[in-house]
């Protein structure tokens, strides 16, 4: 008999929350250490990094962060200065939901019998998720969205048995003409 074995905190735990919610996005140098030093910058001011992503841009001598932090709003000022200072930071700034668009994926697995099979799907469906694989017994459906949007998908998928969840966290991008 196969048992499924579980890394997920459950459904019930409130996520913690040490502040407001704030995504910076700073272009960096490709280099290595860059991460490590930006990060001592959060830690020292007490914030805490809550999403992470970095990738290279189009021009390999450069990468974007898009870092989700949470915090005093009253230090945030100061924490970008500080950033934007660092070597081989190009540029830090903090977007909303009003400058910019957010968005994050999540993959999200499930057990999943035949006969849960329709109301599984019927939930990727609403959420215009896909269903990137497919066993008798489970399925991994991948959905996009906005942060509510998300957490929303996982409350639903929560009456199931969730094995993993993987969340990639925000990736921003300015509207309009302003660089992001």
């Amino acid at each position: 008999m196969n048992s499924i074995i579980t890394t997920e905190t459950p459904a019930t735990a409130a996520p913690i929350r040490r502040g407001a919610l704030h995504t910076l996005s700073i272009l960096v140098n490709n280099e290595p250490g860059v991460l490590m030093r930006i990060c001592q910058v959060f830690s020292r001011r007490g914030f805490n990094i809550d999403s992470l992503v970095v990738s290279e841009g189009r021009n390999a001598n450069f990468s974007r962060m898009t870092i989700g932090i949470s915090g005093n709003p009253d230090g945030l000022d100061q924490i970008i200065k500080q950033v934007s200072k660092l070597i081989d930071v190009i540029h830090c700034f903090e977007h909303t939901s009003d400058d910019s668009v957010t968005k994050e994926l999540i993959m999200i697995k499930i057990a999943c019998a035949e006969a849960e099979r329709s109301q599984a799907l019927h939930i990727t469906a609403h959420f215009d998720g896909k269903t990137v694989d497919l066993t008798p017994s489970s399925m991994i459906v991948m959905i996009t969205g906005d942060s509510p949007k998300i957490d929303a998908a996982v409350t639903m998928f929560s009456q199931f048995q969730i094995i993993e969840t993987v969340r990639t966290g925000k990736v921003v991008m300015a509207r309009g003409e302003q660089p992001t």
